[in-house]
């Protein structure tokens, strides 16, 4: 089910053996050895550099190719990866437990560059190492905890770790940065960083030359050694920010345009060759990237290398602008495009859903677009998330050790085969258990993937098998007893486990989650939405379905597109809006076909 199509340098490292070192346009991509496991697997995600490329696949497993390797790819001997960066020399792994593992001369001790270490076990405060992501800059790893801190370890030299540099040049031990981060940014070749907070508030640090912090024009010093606020923030929701050599990009959803939000890219830095987009000189604060290729498009997936960029719209079509000595923009030739250009693709095979493909711009001079349905994760990687979150946990369980775990006691209930009984004989397992088996027993439990066959055959006895994550929310969805907030609208209320809110709602993840906010059953009232709208909505945060036996006019259309933007719905695929276009859509067709004799 690989679709992989690459183009730009194929040198450093060398991965299509019989193609030229330039590659100018994209090509159908395929692995050397096409019948190993793991490579008949779906990709999920490629990080590229002038130094090695890793492939990370569905199963959790990657392989990767080598700068001067004669044995490419190799494997990658750590299992359940859930993501990976590469910079320079250097490699860094997440794993599905919440493990970080790195190596390269600017992370390990000189006499085992090569050989990975647990970064994230160096974390002085025990209760700190469970890692919900990471992020790489210019010799600098960034990890982002399940306690929403970050930490920084790596080079200082530019204060990319928000401290002076000429006291403090660099750590090989993570130090910690700020509290209360919802999202880092940065980039592999990157020596600054943006740290976002629950409030969307954007703080940034490091190498400030040519404006890439986008702090304005009155700010020019070249180094930022303390995590500064960006002001002047384009309005909007900040969906992402990529970060290159000398520029930056951030994606911005806009507020309620036509009841339809749209994304749109903003760029700050050093113009010349690494394109901002726009023919202008260096930009000092983001500022709106135009162009007529996407100005009435969505952006669905974009990404920043060293100098170059890539865009992919909602109407199909790749764009490019940057530097292309190397052939990286897949235009066919090596000339620079300072502002935006159509890249024709050859036919794509799951060209039918353009949603599904994404872009990964290699950290120097190459480029990929591949493709991997998010359906893949979504509440699933949610719920491994909150099984990690320690404020709305509320039953703990002791290791052999007498080390203690906490998890969800609605959501083990509800996996458990819906029996209180089944919670004591899963205690009884994990009592002859050690921190790190547990951890993996739980990510079973929430995720229903079979992650340690071993330990999965110990308690698939007590675990519901036979169902989906969503048949488990609809189950939640008809129990009042479990549900502790209130929705009021209009003359009714409803009912919602908080748990359920944070997964679907950026809204209510920001309210409850917040290290500040008050985390009382407080009331919301809204009263936009029609009692039907407003039941459609509440059956797909459950279930990520459309209701069966409710007809669908324009006017819920317009109504549940206000929920979607009030509620910061977090969207799979497919999402509410495009299930309910299709089934109004599919109500019409059947009408005037009534009417065909």
């Amino acid at each position: 089910m690989n679709e992989i199509l690459f183009w730009g340098e194929n040198e450093y490292p060398k991965i299509l053996k019989h193609e030229p070192k330039i590659i100018k346009k994209p090509i159908q991509f395929k692995f050397e050895n096409e019948n190993e496991n793991e490579n008949e697997k779906q990709i999920k995600q490629i990080s590229s550099s002038n130094s090695s490329t890793i492939f990370l696949f569905e199963n959790g497993k990657a392989i990767e190719y080598l700068k001067y390797s004669k044995q490419n790819p190799e494997k990658i001997q750590i299992e359940n990866i859930q993501k990976v960066t590469v910079c320079c020399e250097d490699e860094t792994i997440l794993t599905k437990e919440g493990n970080v593992f790195a190596k390269g001369y600017d992370i390990n001790p000189k006499k085992s560059p090569k050989e990975f270490i647990n970064i994230s076990s160096l974390i002085e405060d025990t209760n700190d190492r469970i890692i919900e992501d990471i992020a790489s800059g210019f010799k600098t790893i960034y990890l982002l905890t399940s306690n929403h801190n970050a930490y920084g370890i790596g080079s200082n030299h530019f204060g990319q770790l928000g401290f002076d540099s000429k006291t403090f040049k660099k750590t090989r031990k993570p130090i910690l940065m700020m509290k209360n981060v919802s999202k880092i940014f940065s980039g592999n070749t990157s020596q600054f960083v943006f740290l976002l907070n629950s409030n969307q508030e954007l703080f940034g640090c490091g190498y400030n030359a040519y404006g890439r912090l986008g702090l304005g024009e009155s700010i020019r010093e070249p180094k930022i050694q303390k995590l500064t606020k960006i002001q002047n923030i384009p309005k909007g929701k900040i969906i992402d920010i990529q970060c290159g050599n000398f520029h930056s990009i951030m994606l911005i959803e806009n507020e309620n345009e036509n009841k339809n939000p749209k994304r749109k890219l903003y760029s700050c830095g050093y113009y010349e060759c690494n394109g901002l987009g726009k023919n202008q000189e260096d930009t000092y604060e983001f500022t709106k990237i135009k162009s007529s290729l996407f100005e009435n498009d969505n952006i669905i997936d974009f990404s920043v290398g060293y100098n170059h960029n890539l865009i992919l719209t909602s109407n199909s079509k790749l764009i490019g602008f940057g530097n292309n000595k190397h052939g990286q923009l897949g235009t066919g030739n090596t000339k620079n495009k300072k502002i935006p250009i159509q890249i024709e693709l050859p036919k794509l095979r799951f060209n039918e859903d353009i949603s599904n493909y994404h872009v990964s711009c290699g950290s120097f001079h190459n480029s990929f677009l591949y493709y991997y349905p998010s359906s893949f994760s979504n509440l699933e990687e949610d719920l491994i998330k909150l099984f990690r979150r320690k404020e709305f946990c509320d039953i703990s369980f002791k290791t052999e050790n007498g080390e203690i775990i906490k998890a969800h006691k609605l959501i083990l209930k509800y996996r458990l085969n819906q029996n209180e009984n089944q919670i004591e004989k899963l205690q009884e397992i994990i009592s002859k258990k050690s921190i790190k088996e547990l951890n993996q027993i739980f990510e079973m439990i929430y995720s229903n993937r079979i992650i340690n066959p071993k330990l999965y055959s110990e308690i698939k006895e007590i675990i519901n098998l036979n169902e989906r994550i969503e048949e488990t929310m609809k189950r939640i969805y008809l129990n009042e007893n479990e549900k502790d907030f209130i929705i009021e609208r209009k003359e009714k209320k409803y009912k919602f486990p908080k748990l359920i809110l944070i997964m679907r709602s950026e809204l209510y993840r920001g309210m409850f989650l917040s290290v500040t906010e008050d985390k009382s059953n407080k009331v919301t009232d809204y009263s936009e939405l029609s009692n039907k709208s407003f039941e459609i909505f509440e059956y797909w945060i459950y279930s990520n379905q459309i209701k069966n036996g409710i007809q669908i006019t324009q006017e819920i259309i317009d109504e549940i597109q206000i929920g979607i933007d009030y509620f910061q719905l977090n969207q799979t695929n497919p999402n509410l809006f495009d299930l309910l276009i299709n089934k109004f859509n599919n109500q019409n067709q059947k009408k005037e076909n009534c009417f065909i004799f």
